[in-house]
């Protein structure tokens, strides 16, 4: 049977747990490979190009930008981010399962884009990861202690504004349990790879 890939785009706020829940799931779905993005930051202690980013220069960046070769792209404390349109659709038409890690801004250009590729949109499929409530998440950012006042505010506004964007999402996981939560990713990244629309021949001729 020829099929393509799942392209699956995860969000959650800060403090959520998104991270745990992601590594969970990777460990049991061993094939779950995160794309590799784009950056203009210079590269860390053990990063490599090509395999923890592709290190661009601003020039190279916002040439890539004016051709549309970015399938969302954004920018982090001075330095800007970006998921090449070609990254991420070759892989889908090899077949491989595509994971994006990425803020619901990042969501909403790829459902844009999706409007304009029937690989993405065929491929695509959006889950939120969400706090019980604002409190528990407020709570859980309050106890550690690392931020000061003001940025503990803008985090908890962020993740209020990213919570409200939940409709342009195909799943939410509540993390709330982390067992039952992780369990409930893991099968809902399972029944993905069952649906039809990824099929690219015909079938029972």
């Amino acid at each position: 049977m020829k099929k393509n890939g799942n392209l699956i785009v995860i969000s959650g706020p800060s403090g959520v747990g998104k991270s745990t829940l992601v590594n969970r799931a990777m460990a049991e779905l061993s094939d779950l490979r995160f794309s590799v993005s784009c950056t203009t930051r210079s590269p860390r202690a053990g990063e490599s190009d090509g395999v923890s980013y592709y290190f661009l220069s601003e020039e190279e960046f916002s040439r890539k930008l004016a051709n549309d070769e970015f399938l969302e792209h954004a920018g982090v404390y001075n330095h800007r981010y970006g998921t090449l349109k070609s990254e991420v659709i070759n892989r889908i038409v090899n077949g491989e399962e595509v994971l994006l890690d990425i803020d619901s801004h990042g969501a909403k250009q790829i459902r844009q884009a999706a409007e304009k590729d029937p690989v993405i949109k065929n491929a695509a499929v959006f889950i939120l990861i969400a706090p019980p409530s604002m409190k528990v998440l407020t709570d859980r950012l309050t106890g550690r202690n690392s931020e000061s006042a003001e940025q503990l505010k803008i985090r908890i506004d962020g993740a209020a504004n990213e919570l409200r964007s939940f409709r342009i999402y195909d799943y939410l996981v509540i993390n709330d349990d982390l067992e039952t939560a992780a369990a409930e990713l893991i099968n809902i990244l399972k029944s993905i790879r069952l649906r039809t629309a990824n099929i690219r021949e015909e079938l029972f001729q």
